[in-house]
């Protein structure tokens, strides 16, 4: 098993070629040449740059989620979300066969989605379309662009989004692979992940600045706060191990508006600790707000509330950006209209509330402190199991459900932990499994919840959970309340 330590040069180039091999397009990339391309994006259009400037503002800036699979399609959708949707940084959001690397049926789909006149796949296959068309998106539009996708082996597609000019690339060895894929083994993806952060890492030692983000809301469904910090700061310190220097650690909107500001405040400045504590000095921390990941409400005037309300969390938590949902999440892949009402929306908010921050409370430093004392159990126990090597000991914290991820599909995610709502609608743990919370934290979170059961007349138990998951697509966040 390999260790958390920064790949060599030599073992990285070998890797590279077979890498390049994947696929036809990948022998367009090259790296001295994509060096100089990159270096000629100007700081307004590089993601990195831009993210920093925002954050050093005290700025909140607003990016979709958008991606169709025909480039002039694609072009024209970014550029109605600049233009139209007013939007501060842009997506390639990627096709589902990219993701699982099935580039031969990503060929034909571009080919069935033109024979058709009209998108027949939920993304943009941007490894199909190699590097010089990747360029001409990014040199279409005048806001920096980010892949964002979900694919445990993303090293090609990461080849030729970087040398195509894309500043931004998300996604991690667990968050890309623990939500979305049944069978890859956690090894394989940190080993994956690994590899294009050293990508990252190499342009930046030639004078690039490229950003990354580990992808914080996970399954996005009632994730405690916790757990996705604690993969959040393994994904950056994994990251920064291979050179990266600027990572925006993420968090998705849970509801409850104190928690989630909590939840925000703690990543930022937990994440920042472990930098400094793990020698990691001069990489640049940012952070990305999720509007609610979960089951939208059909209504359209409903989904602008939820959508708001994550808008008004983003601004007052302080994140650098957040991340805008649509008024048509509940029916699928969005127009581009409905796109751009939900940038719009968000940007309302923002710059209403721009330099408010949520007030001073006693309950929002106990929830931080909570937060931490949980994050650091998962952490401590993590690196311990990896007799001090991250990579190691994620592998293992897996294995023994110390890393323990709600509802997930993964087979290697041991799946014991599971969470529910307490009365004010903070998600607290229902059952840990084998996480190594102390005994305070344990009380806390029954306490919390034996709250909500006698409020509710009812047991603790997991109707609970099931009565969360579906509550805020009818219109509340506690389930089983009308």
């Amino acid at each position: 098993m390999r260790l958390n330590k920064k790949i060599s040069e030599a073992d990285f180039m070998a890797e590279r070629e077979e890498v390049l091999k994947t696929w036809p397009t990948g022998k367009d990339v090259h790296l001295q040449e994509a060096i100089d391309y990159l270096k000629k994006i100007p700081p307004e259009r590089n993601f990195a740059e831009k993210l920093e400037a925002a954050d050093k503002a005290g700025l909140t800036m607003a990016q979709p989620r958008a991606g169709v699979p025909l480039l002039d399609e694609h072009i024209i959708l970014m550029q109605y979300l600049q233009d139209e949707g007013g939007a501060d940084f842009l997506p390639s959001t990627i096709d589902a066969y990219t993701r699982q690397n099935r580039y031969e049926e990503g060929e034909r789909g571009i080919e069935e989605s033109k024979k058709a006149g009209r998108s027949l796949m939920n993304g943009f296959p941007a490894v199909n379309w190699g590097v010089a068309n990747c360029r001409t998106v990014v040199e279409s539009v005048h806001l920096p662009l980010q892949a964002r996708h979900g694919t445990p082996d993303a090293r090609l597609l990461s080849e030729i989004i970087h040398a195509g000019g894309y500043t931004s690339n998300e996604g991690g060895g667990i968050s890309y692979n623990v939500p979305y894929a049944k069978a890859v083994s956690i090894e394989k993806s940190l080993e994956y992940w690994q590899y294009a952060d050293r990508l990252v890492g190499f342009y930046e030692e030639n004078g690039v600045h490229l950003n990354r983000e580990p992808f914080g809301p996970l399954t996005g469904t009632l994730v405690p706060p916790s757990m996705a910090i604690a993969v959040g700061i393994i994904e950056a310190l994994l990251a920064a191990e291979q050179g990266v220097k600027s990572i925006t650690v993420g968090y998705g909107m849970c509801g409850n508006m104190l928690q989630d500001t909590a939840a925000l405040i703690s990543l930022r400045e937990l994440t920042k600790e472990y930098m400094k504590t793990y020698g990691y000095n001069d990489t640049y921390i940012t952070t990305v707000f999720h509007q609610w990941m979960g089951g939208f409400p059909a209504d359209e005037s409903r989904a602008y509330g939820l959508i708001s309300l994550g808008s008004a969390i983003a601004a007052l938590s302080g994140a650098t950006k957040v991340i805008v949902k649509t008024p048509h999440e509940a029916f699928g892949i969005p127009t581009k209209e409905a796109n751009a009402g939900g940038i719009k929306a968000t940007k309302m908010v923002l710059n209403l509330l721009r330099g408010q921050r949520y007030p001073d409370a006693t309950g929002l430093a106990q929830e931080i402190e909570l937060i931490k004392a949980e994050t650091k159990c998962i952490l401590t126990e993590t690196f311990k199991l990896g007799n001090g090597d991250l990579f190691q000991g994620t592998v293992k914290a897996f294995e023994v459900g110390v890393l323990d991820i709600p509802f997930a599909p993964s087979k290697y995610n041991i799946g014991k932990a599971m969470p529910a709502r307490d009365d004010n609608g903070a998600i607290r743990y229902l059952m840990t499994g084998n996480i190594p919370f102390t005994t305070d934290i344990l009380d806390f979170n029954r306490e919390m919840l034996e709250k909500r059961a006698k409020t509710d007349k009812r047991e603790v138990n997991f109707q609970m959970t099931i009565d969360d998951v579906y509550a805020v697509s009818s219109g509340v966040l506690v389930g089983g309340r009308h």
